[in-house]
């Protein structure tokens, strides 16, 4: 579980934000969730593998069994299906939170991962699919990143072949595992074991390489032979491929007919996000139409969770500095002079400003070049200081655009010019800045 310092913090909030508003914008409101939850509350909604990675506690006043979250999309069907949101549908929620999970040190994950997500519940046709693919693709290019692939199929497909297979309800299960991995070697030994006819085990061999566009529909009704449980997924991703070709999201869609996920509980079009440069996927989803139903009544459902941490990877950050000065004012002056200090400080914190209070050590001889430093050091836009040598009581000395935090320009020592400011031209300009930004 990772500290995020202040700069990638910063960063991290600028993605969430960022996320949360394009979210926003498509009518979805946000839910907080509750960070651990009881286990016989949630358990209904969670597969018994991921059950095995939650952590897990004991309330001490009631005896039973806690878990921290190990899944929101879990939480959000506990939510509805509880009827705390009410019955009005179609609802559609977006969250920002932390899912906990035991990942064994090698597996190059943490076991804190923050996620944003949204969830459409109550619409059953094509277009719900749509709207959460095209959502999703508009956060990631909200974020800047303009690089990334959706990976989209039908967890109905691959069922159907592995059913129609003749496998036992347990190879079935393993089965499904290794194609949710893409574990090609495991897949083989499966149907080996069990020693499925040939015909049907090329078909299960061949579904999870069936990667591109028209053409692995194409190939897909070749395997699925006429057979309307194979049929019927390949209609509903024919037609989530093309509305969101016409809408010209074609050039970041590659249908998948292998893509599975990792949740038993999705159960039509699903989808996973890669880009270049991170080795793991940025986030996924899916269609979910019966896992409401495990807390309450089934309900039509889908949506999508994007790992932050993987997002702040694949898109390119500014450097420390770079997207601006830390602070725009550090207020400075000696201990005599704290009060005018502290209440210009206040004043200008009223106007939005993010402003630092400094006493400086020393004498007045001292105090310019020790302020200087001192707001250098921190990384201000400008000094204010408060009593300087040939300043009087009503005036302040002023010194902006400082050069950064080792009081350098372009590599070279930087003392910027000082200007004599009365205090009242001083606020007056710090409030006439704020309604410029305002206004912008």
């Amino acid at each position: 579980m990772a500290t995020i310092l202040p700069h990638a913090a910063k960063q991290v909030r600028r993605i969430e934000a960022q996320l949360l508003s394009q979210i926003s914008r498509w009518g979805y409101d946000e839910i907080i969730l509750p960070t651990f939850e009881y286990l016989d509350v949630l358990a209904p909604g969670l597969e018994a593998e991921l059950l095995e990675t939650c952590y897990q506690f004991i309330d001490r006043t009631t005896g039973r069994t806690l878990l921290l979250r190990p899944d929101a999309t879990a939480q959000v069907a506990r939510t509805i299906g509880m009827g705390l949101t009410g019955s009005t549908l179609p609802q559609r929620l977006s969250y920002r939170t932390s899912v906990f999970r035991y990942e064994p040190e090698h597996a190059g994950r943490g076991r804190e991962i923050f996620q944003v997500g949204a969830e459409l519940v109550g619409v059953d046709d094509v277009t719900g699919d749509y709207e959460i693919i095209s959502l999703l693709i508009e956060c990631l290019q909200a974020i800047g990143l303009r690089s990334f692939t959706i990976a989209v199929g039908h967890v109905g497909f691959i069922k159907g072949l592995l059913m129609r297979s003749g496998l036992s309800p347990l190879g079935q299960k393993r089965a499904e595992q290794a194609a949710a991995k893409k574990d090609l070697p495991r897949l083989e030994e499966l149907l080996a074991s069990e020693r499925i006819a040939k015909a049907a085990a090329k078909a299960i061999r061949e579904a999870p390489e069936l990667t591109g566009h028209e053409a692995v529909l194409e190939r897909g009704r070749v395997l699925a032979a006429g057979e309307p449980a194979l049929t019927a997924p390949l209609d509903r991703l024919a037609q989530v491929y093309h509305l969101l070709c016409a809408a010209g999201h074609r050039d970041s869609i590659l249908l998948d007919l292998g893509e599975f996920r990792g949740f038993d509980y999705y159960d039509g079009v699903v989808f996973d996000v890669f880009a270049p440069g991170v080795g793991a996927e940025l986030g996924g989803g899916g269609r979910y139409d019966h896992l409401i139903g495990r807390f309450g009544r089934d309900l039509p459902s889908t949506g999508f969770a994007l790992d932050v941490d993987h997002l702040f990877r694949a898109v390119e950050m500014p450097q420390p500095g770079v997207d601006g000065p830390r602070l725009d004012y550090v207020v400075a002056g000696l201990r005599r002079s704290m009060r005018t200090v502290i209440e210009i400080a206040d004043t200008l914190r009223r106007t939005q400003r993010r402003v630092v209070q400094v006493l400086i050590k020393g004498s007045e001889h001292t105090l310019l070049s020790n302020a200087l430093e001192a707001a250098q050091a921190q990384g201000a836009h400008a000094l204010i200081v408060i009593g300087a040598p040939g300043i009087d009581q009503d005036h302040v000395a002023y010194f902006e655009k400082l050069g950064g935090a080792d009081g350098r320009r372009n590599g070279r020592p930087h003392r910027p010019a000082m200007k004599k400011l009365t205090r009242a031209a001083l606020l007056a300009g710090g409030r006439s800045r704020r309604r410029r930004k305002e206004s912008k």
